[in-house]
């Protein structure tokens, strides 16, 4: 009885010497390239700088491609880091087009590089590659982060 009793203390006491907050990660998605034509009226939204455009189709629950630049594009998986593997997991830019935020758990993420702004979140989105060609755009399922 003696010994469970210090085998349960010594479990208890590891457990809690664990750092930081622990959640199951951002499942990957493999995908075949995409690639965008930056000319196309579908894509007026990436015309400007501070644009954003969510694609369905590619990631675990799809992706956000903001400009940042005319000749730089970043890729966020919508799948919101805090507790991933929940069904109403998914990010979605702010009506404001300031951010993302995860309106489950009511995370923000900043559009930089997807890093948490607010909420439980703290780990950030994942960013996939993007490559710029003249007006093609092409996102790989090569994860960045």
């Amino acid at each position: 009885m003696r010994s469970k009793f210090f085998s349960s203390l010594i479990f208890v006491t590891i457990a809690a010497c664990q750092s930081g907050p622990v959640d199951d990660p951002i499942p990957l998605a493999n995908f075949s390239p995409l690639v965008l034509n930056l000319s196309l009226p579908e894509n007026a939204a990436l015309f400007l700088d501070g644009g954003s455009r969510t694609i369905n189709s590619i990631g675990v629950r799809g992706v956000i491609v903001y400009r940042v630049s005319s000749s730089r594009y970043l890729a966020f998986e919508r799948t919101c880091s805090y507790r991933p593997n929940e069904a109403c997991a998914t990010v979605n830019v702010h009506s404001s087009g300031l951010y993302m935020t995860d309106p489950c758990c009511n995370s923000n993420f900043n559009f930089s590089d997807g890093s948490p702004g607010g909420g439980p979140a703290w780990r950030p989105l994942r960013q996939y590659r993007t490559e710029l060609d003249g007006s093609l755009l092409t996102i790989t399922d090569e994860a960045l982060n």
